[in-house]
Formats: structure tokens, C-alpha cells, sequence
């Protein structure tokens, strides 16, 4: 039997309509099996440690972070746990603003597989531009003046005390009929490192599928044990090795990129503290490596108190990091809502899962497109401090939206484009 009929056999194991008595996990079949097997309207999410496979709906959850979702969640994982089934994962993403609604489901049948994608990739600088197609109608909301603007207003704020850093982003709207299927395969090959995922992002006014690789994890809990890897402070990547090293040393070096990492990092710290009996902070950060981008890195590991507590309160205690909303939080929260002029929904929200167990992992959403029928939007933000200038920022969203253009055989943003 060839993976991909294995994957086939696993879900077709498990019941269409599961009876309260009976297992809903299938066996495991081999990695590179699950993402064969995928077929639109199917979870998924790939980690550098495994990948989950979901199909079906038992249930929604659609609690808000504010409103009872942790507990809401526990609630519908404990009856996993009563019949045996204690594996079957909540999964699916919860959004950047914590009164919006959540997207996750109980699915009907999951299998996970561990080990790396079958797609050997590498964290090399990508050059984008050989076989790409032209970029096909594009908007980018705000436009880029509209974003110089903001930036600049942010800057204000910031020189007047108010906040101390705050991420401003936009939106990149494709007029385009996206291949999920191609589309995934791609993020996989280009870094089998980041967190790729694939969900649905359908609400009461439209049917959508969140698709993505994200570089950050927000939170992974097996046991006792938590991680977090905040990710602050960004360069693009070059295809010049030369050059690509000296952006990497600059980044590195950069007083303003190190304060805002450690903002995010102290404020992670500190959420995850009154949790855990020991936890562990690295004094500096490292350098990560996507293909389009280098980033400062900081893993923090701990061991909770209390091994029961779940991985998806947990996650809910960080989000959102300064990372991806600023600091102070409430006065980011306020320029964000005043300056962007958009809503992020999903963007800068958590992907990923959750078990019975309490076990789960959850990456920051970042790096990723709302696929629609016949249209896809593209998200990137940059980290706002003081030190930053309007048109480093605007450049720094165009590069991040190239990791998810070239995975599409689009060409990257160049000066002039939206």
C-alpha cells in the first residue's frame, strides 16, 4: 500500500457518523500520506513536529476570547475525553479582535503523523522572480499612501508618549482563482520549518479558508512543559549571500529591532510566569531564517504548575503579543482601530489546535491569505517604534507579502505597486 492510500484507508476507518462509543482517531499513517489525502474544506496544520489532519464537523465553537472561549472549549473537549476518544482536537483560528467570534471545530475524523514534510525545502533567500506570472488585478487597503500616513500618525503618538510601539498593516486584495491544493504544497516546499496551515474561515456572510505558513509560535504545551517563540524585529532576506549576511549582522546589531523584541519578549515572559514554576528566557535573541525574511528569535521554555491547565487558555493569556499589536496593548488596540481603516479578522489572531488533554499548539497568524472563489487576501504588518520611518515600514509589508505571492507564482511587490 503506497502513503497516500494509507492516508485514503485511515480516514475511511473512521466512522462517517461517529457513534458516542467509538474511537474517531485514526491510525497513523505516514506524514507525507496526510497531505495527499487533503481535499478543500479538510483542516490542517504542519508543524516542524507534526502534522494534523482533520476532516468533517461534529461541532462549531464560536465564542469570543472575551466571552468564554477557554471555557466553552474545555467543556466540549471533556466530552472527548468521556468516550474515549481524547486525542480528537479542536482546531481551527480565533481572531485578532478578542469580542469577534471564533472558527473552530470538533471534526468528525483526525490523524496526526509526525516527522518533517515530505517536501525538503530550505530556509535559503528565495528568488522570486523566474517563472512567476504577472500580478493579476491588486488593491492594497490601505493604500500605500494611506499607510505612509498612518505610520507617520503612529509616530506621533509615540513621540507624544502614548505607546511605545504598535504594528500597522495592510491588506493586499487579489482578484484570482487560488489552487489550495498547489497552494499548499508550495508553503510546505519553500519552509517544512514554519507552521503551514490550512482552515475554514467561513462566517455568516462568507465561505472562505484561512491558508498560511506562519514563522512564530505562539504557544505549544505537551504535559508540563509550554514554549513560546516570539518573533520581533525583521529584515528582508537577499539572494546575494553577501548581502544577505551583512542584513542579518545589521539586524542583529539594530538597538531600535532589539527594543522591540524585548518589549514582546518581556511582555510574553511575563504573561506565562504566574503559570509556570520555572521558566526560562534566553538574556539575547537568535537570528530566524524564512525564505523572504530574517527575524529576531527568542525561545522560552517553562514548566507549568499545574499540568492541567490547557494549552488554549494559555494562549489566550499571550494573545495578542506585542508582536503583532504593540505596547501598551489597550493604546495599540486604539491606533490600530483608528489609523489601519480595515479589519484584520483572522490576520494577527491563533491558528492551530487542541486537545482533551490540554495539549495543543497554536501559532500566530501571520503570513497568510483569506482564499475565496475567485479572490485572495494578503496580510503583512511591520512593528512601528520610535527610530522607524514611514517608507521602512511600507517596505517591510511588501517583502513579508512576498512569502505568500511567490507560493502563489506571483511575482513580489515592487515600488509603484500597490
Amino acid at each position: 500500500m503506497d502513503a497516500s492510500s494509507s492516508a485514503a484507508t485511515a480516514f475511511a476507518d473512521a466512522p462517517a457518523i461517529p457513534h458516542p462509543s467509538s474511537p474517531r482517531i485514526s491510525p497513523r499513517p505516514p506524514r507525507d500520506a496526510l497531505l495527499d489525502a487533503w481535499r478543500p474544506g479538510d483542516g490542517l496544520f504542519s508543524s516542524p513536529r507534526q502534522q494534523l489532519h482533520c476532516r468533517g464537523v461534529q461541532a462549531r465553537l464560536r465564542s469570543a476570547a472575551n466571552d468564554g472561549l477557554a471555557d466553552a472549549a474545555d467543556a466540549l473537549l471533556a466530552g472527548c475525553g468521556r468516550d474515549g476518544s481524547d486525542r480528537l482536537p479542536l482546531i481551527g483560528a480565533i481572531p485578532f479582535d478578542r469580542h469577534a467570534p471564533a472558527r473552530l471545530w470538533l471534526p468528525q475524523q483526525a490523524v496526526f503523523a509526525s516527522g518533517h514534510a515530505r517536501h525538503r525545502g530550505s530556509r535559503r533567500p528565495s528568488d522570486r522572480g523566474g517563472d512567476a506570472h504577472a500580478l493579476p488585478p491588486a488593491r492594497s487597503v490601505p493604500s500605500a499612501s494611506d499607510y505612509l500616513a498612518a505610520v507617520a500618525q503612529a509616530l506621533a503618538r509615540i513621540e507624544r508618549g502614548e505607546l511605545d510601539k504598535v504594528v500597522m498593516s495592510r491588506c493586499l486584495r487579489l482578484r484570482t482563482r487560488v489552487d489550495v491544493d498547489a497552494l499548499l504544497s508550495a508553503l510546505l516546499a519553500r519552509d517544512p520549518a514554519g507552521y503551514t496551515f490550512a482552515v475554514d474561515a467561513g462566517d455568516d456572510t462568507r465561505a472562505g479558508q484561512l491558508v498560511g505558513t506562519s514563522p512564530e509560535l505562539l504557544l505549544r504545551k505537551h504535559g508540563a512543559r509550554v514554549t513560546s517563540n516570539p518573533l520581533a524585529g525583521s529584515a528582508p532576506r537577499s539572494v546575494d549571500p553577501d548581502e544577505d549576511a551583512h542584513r542579518a549582522q545589521a539586524l542583529l546589531a539594530s538597538a531600535k529591532d532589539r527594543h522591540e523584541h524585548a518589549l514582546v519578549v518581556d511582555a510574553v515572559a511575563t504573561a506565562l510566569a504566574p503559570w509556570c514554576r520555572n521558566l526560562e528566557v534566553p538574556a539575547t535573541p537568535s537570528l530566524l531564517a524564512t525564505p523572504t525574511m530574517w527575524h529576531l528569535s527568542t525561545r522560552i521554555d517553562g514548566t507549568l504548575a499545574d499540568a492541567s491547565t490547557h494549552a488554549l487558555r494559555l494562549a489566550l493569556q499571550l494573545h495578542p503579543t506585542p508582536a503583532v499589536c504593540g505596547h501598551p496593548t489597550a493604546a495599540a488596540r486604539t491606533a490600530i482601530g483608528e489609523l489601519e481603516g480595515y479589519d484584520r479578522d483572522l490576520f494577527t489572531g491563533l491558528v492551530g489546535w487542541c486537545d482533551a488533554h490540554g495539549d495543543g499548539e497554536w501559532a500566530v497568524t501571520i503570513r497568510c491569505a483569506l482564499v475565496e472563489a475567485e479572490a485572495a487576501t494578503l496580510y503583512a504588518g511591520a512593528g512601528v517604534v520610535a527610530g522607524s520611518t514611514p517608507e521602512a515600514e511600507l517596505a517591510e509589508t511588501s517583502a513579508k507579502l512576498g512569502t505568500m505571492l511567490a507560493a502563489m507564482g506571483l511575482p513580489p511587490l515592487t515600488e509603484g505597486q500597490p
